[in-house]
């Protein structure tokens, strides 16, 4: 992996320092900025607002972006997916709410995404019988990867079924396959998914204040 690293399979932890790590995927043009990013921008405390940022990698393989919200005593907050905003454009996009007046960061954090690349492989490759069972199997692997990141409960046991249903040789190929393409299992790989050489963009500011105290500033 480049950059840093990181758990292998789920969500890792926020990664946000004093600058950017640098990975194999590029993030420009980090909004909201005031100033190239130099001073921090202003929101109101349980306001919500959009992060944007331009991500783009090499090669055909499926990225993912993510948006850590960073408190006054640095705490990260909830860890935020970010989706492309339109087919193909490259800027990302997700919402975060600070909950409390005072100095807020956020960063926003890029990655590879081995099991979206693999699904959409696999979609192509197994209907058409090319190299199947390896097919099969790597999916079975990157799986059991992300099972490691998922918490305990329904949740990884969904995961741990598309790799036994993966690796059921007793059923033919597309149904295997099938097993580990159901919506369920979409959605929790997309809250806890194997991120392999994560990116960071550089921190912004963010000060939160009340209603009242930042319109009176205006």
């Amino acid at each position: 992996m480049e950059g840093q690293a990181v758990r292998r399979g789920g969500v890792p932890p926020a990664t946000g320092g004093a600058g950017p790590v640098l990975g194999r995927i590029p993030i420009v043009d980090v909004r909201p900025a005031v100033d190239g990013g130099r001073r921090p921008v202003k929101a109101v405390e349980g306001e919500t607002f959009q992060v944007t940022a331009t991500v783009f990698a090499e090669g055909h393989g499926a990225i993912g972006a993510n948006v850590v919200l960073r408190d006054p005593e640095g705490r990260p907050g909830p860890w935020t997916p970010m989706r492309e905003l339109e087919p193909g454009s490259d800027r990302w996009g997700a919402e975060v709410t600070p909950s409390s007046v005072g100095n807020w960061t956020y960063v926003v954090e890029a990655w590879g995404d081995p099991v979206t690349t693999w699904r959409q492989h696999a979609r192509i490759k197994v209907p058409l019988r090319i190299d199947t069972e390896l097919v099969l199997e790597e999916g079975a692997e990157l799986y059991e990867r992300a099972a490691e990141g998922v918490p305990e409960g329904p949740r990884r046991e969904a995961v741990r079924d598309a790799v036994r249903a993966l690796r059921d040789e007793s059923r033919p190929p597309v149904a295997r396959l099938a097993g580990a393409l159901t919506p369920e299992v979409g959605r929790v790989l997309g809250r806890f998914p194997v991120r392999e050489g994560v990116s960071c963009s550089d921190v912004r500011g963010v000060v939160v204040e009340r209603e009242r105290a930042l319109f009176g500033s205006w």
